[in-house]
């Protein structure tokens, strides 16, 4: 008796031990996914200031040249604050990468107004073309960068993205009862689990519920956005996820003739597909 019990508890601890261990993993991915979009936004900001020195010793306007160098002292004053700020802080990082964006249009618009007063020159020409050289050299040194972020962020993705398991439909009569024959049905009820997952986001999530009917049509109550269209949906839920596994129900009131078939139920949240079943009924 006392050895089972031994073995038991052994079990247990190893399972915990390993579950504890795919928590750590995660998290060092994170991790490194943040460092690598720290650097390639501080190779970034390296860039910019390097392209406002290169316009300003090509340019004869006296005011343009002001504006740039005061437009090239913030974004070093930016480079800095990056330097200094940890990977981990997200809201500094998403800040200063909007600050990037803004700093990258104003250069935009400054190339664009120099064009326009017809103020550069062929030495200018080639004095870019070196610049785009080194660019490219340094593109290069960062092309392994961003191809671990990407494999990173990938798996990162697939890790958080939420299953839908254990779909149910369920036809319900007048009674609320379960139907014999789609002919007498009032109510479908739709209910699935999303399985539990410690790397997705806690908050509420939208849960979409899609019916097609043999004939392939969507029994539909509005849509949303899917793979760069909008897609039909015939119910959604609004769920507080806490990383546990939860069980959802949806409804829908049938107004319409029914016919017997294959029915599809598709579930989809976070812009995945996340589950999906097939019933027949008489």
């Amino acid at each position: 008796m006392a050895t089972v019990v031994f073995l038991a508890l052994a079990a247990i601890v190893v399972y915990l031990l390993m579950d504890n261990r795919s928590l750590e993993q995660e998290k060092l991915e994170m991790q490194e996914l943040a460092e690598l979009d720290k650097q390639e936004m501080e190779n970034d900001y390296e860039r910019l200031t390097l392209q406002y020195s290169e316009m300003m010793t090509q340019i004869n306007n006296d005011s343009i040249i002001a504006q740039l160098t005061q437009e090239q002292m913030r974004t070093q004053q930016l480079l800095q604050e990056l330097k200094q700020v940890k990977a981990s802080d997200a809201r500094e990082i998403a800040r200063l990468k909007k600050e990037l964006a803004t700093v990258r249009e104003v250069l935009r618009s400054y190339i664009r107004q120099v064009d326009s007063l017809n103020q550069v020159n062929q030495q200018l020409v080639a004095e870019n073309d070196r610049v785009k050289d080194e660019l490219a050299q340094q593109s290069q040194a960062n092309a392994g960068l961003r191809q671990e972020k990407q494999n990173l962020t990938a798996k990162v993705a697939i890790a958080a993205q939420l299953d839908a398991t254990g779909i149910t439909m369920t036809p319900l009569n007048k009674r609320q009862k379960e139907a014999k024959k789609m002919k007498d049905c009032k109510t479908i009820q739709v209910g699935f689990t999303i399985a539990r997952n410690v790397t997705a986001e806690n908050g509420n999530r939208t849960f979409y519920v899609r019916i097609q009917t043999p004939a392939g049509q969507t029994l539909t109550a509005g849509t949303f956005p899917y793979e760069n269209r909008q897609l039909e949906y015939s119910m959604k839920k609004v769920v507080e996820y806490a990383g546990e596994e939860i069980h959802v129900q949806t409804f829908w009131q049938v107004g319409e003739y029914l016919e017997a078939g294959d029915y599809r139920v598709s579930i989809f949240a976070d812009g995945n597909m996340i589950g999906t079943k097939t019933f027949t009924f008489k």
